[in-house]
């Protein structure tokens, strides 16, 4: 599967600085040092309907974690995965008498027109769960063998008690764990399980449904958190750099995912930091598919809406907050472009030095992006009441916002 096409970074004078980012993990802030390739794996969509505004949050959080280390002149190892075969997308396919792979062929190839639009850039393998299968099958069949898994009328399930360290990356009690589990896709109510969280490995085929030869494990296909898995160790080996979603992730994608490989590989932690970004809501409730309150990227290219003003409108939340959605969240968004592009526009303004190395610092400290557009606010409101003499800032400040924040003045 391809992903979509990069936008050129442009290379800023100075250096970088290294990331600090929040750990859901640990709780706190933990300081990244990746080697000369950083490594990132971030979950992608299931292809029924996108690109809502909780995607492109969820996915400009992570835009701006390879645009810190880009500053650093590293290179960025950029895993991400399409679940193109789910229950969702199946349900949907069969609501709208429509061909469950036309269904993810066409929301996948939109999805890559609004990313391309919002200047995300891309990832190095684009990996969809189907195409992944060939990997899958043997990791099911390795912990099966290895007591790990266990099969149940035809499905195998993974043991959580089989990893010691289960729960340490969403550190929730089992009862919130089982509550959450029954909202986000889990069984844990189904007679016969070892333990009420044990998340499926591989799902027996269904009549009327796809499936796929799984060798031993018959036909069927698979669980919704081993896919992950698969691409990740894959791409990306143990022990990568940021694991990165929504923060409705956390439990029990991240937790069961994390597990996972590490009873396969025996080696802990999966990754160095698990990175949640917030919700964002529209009337009061979070934005989901199966609410149908959804605000569409397309839809706002549709009417008209600039690109730049949508990440804009991102860029103005911290990415580990909820918030909402509203038209003046929008109409701000469209003002501050307006007064950027007006104020770039000039030959000449004030020193941007002292604003390279601002935003540097706010991202660099747990992407703190509300504090890099206030900075260029200041620096704005300074051209537009001042004005300056050096006549190279324009272009600096243009190519800051452009490689910092992927927002094109």
């Amino acid at each position: 599967m391809h992903a979509w096409p990069a936008s050129e970074v442009p290379a800023l004078p100075g250096e970088g600085r290294d990331l600090q980012i929040h750990d859901t993990a640990t709780g706190g802030l933990v300081a990244l040092d990746p080697g000369p390739v950083a490594r990132i794996y971030v979950c992608g969509i299931t292809p029924y309907d996108a690109t809502h505004m909780g995607h492109a949050a969820t996915y400009n959080a992570f835009d701006l974690v390879q645009r810190v280390w880009l500053d650093t002149k590293r290179q960025v190892h950029y895993v991400q995965n399409v679940t193109d075969v789910d229950d969702p997308l199946l349900e949907r396919a069969e609501r709208d008498g429509v061909d469950w792979v036309g269904l993810a062929e066409q929301e996948t190839a939109l999805f890559r027109e609004d990313m391309t639009a919002l200047r995300m850039l891309p990832p190095r393998h684009y990996i969809g769960a189907v195409e992944a299968i060939p990997g899958i099958v043997p990791l099911v069949e390795r912990l099966r063998d290895a007591g790990a898994a266990y099969e149940l009328e035809g499905d195998v399930y993974f043991s959580v008690e089989s990893d010691p360290n289960f729960g340490k990356v969403s550190n929730l009690d089992a009862a919130a764990m089982r509550l959450l589990s029954a909202e986000r896709g889990g069984d844990p109510d189904r007679p016969g399980k070892k333990n009420p969280l044990d998340p499926m490995l591989w799902m027996a085929a269904r009549e009327g449904e796809p499936s796929w030869d799984g060798g031993s494990l018959g036909q069927g296909r698979p669980g919704w958190h081993i896919e992950c898995v698969a691409i990740a160790l894959d791409h990306l080996g143990m022990g990568f750099d940021v694991q990165g979603g929504g923060s409705d992730l956390a439990f029990p994608h991240h937790e069961m995912g994390a597990s996972h490989a590490q009873v396969l590989t025996g080696e802990f932690p999966m990754a160095k930091a698990y990175v949640h970004a917030g919700m964002v809501a529209l009337d009061g409730e979070k934005m989901s598919k199966s609410k149908g309150n959804l605000v569409f990227v397309s839809k706002l290219r549709r009417d008209g809406v600039d690109p730049a003003a949508i990440r804009l409108a991102l860029l103005a939340h911290h990415y580990r907050a909820d918030w909402e959605w509203t038209d003046t969240v929008l109409a701000d968004a469209v003002a501050r472009l307006e007064n950027w592009r007006a104020a770039v526009s000039r030959p000449d303004g004030p020193s941007a030095e002292a604003l390279v190395e601002e935003i540097r610092e706010a991202l660099a400290h747990d992407l703190d992006a509300p504090a890099a557009l206030a900075a260029v606010d200041r620096w704005a409101a300074l051209q537009r009441e001042a004005g300056g003499t050096d006549e190279g800032a324009p272009g600096v400040v243009s190519r800051t916002v452009d490689a910092l924040l992927g927002v094109a003045l």
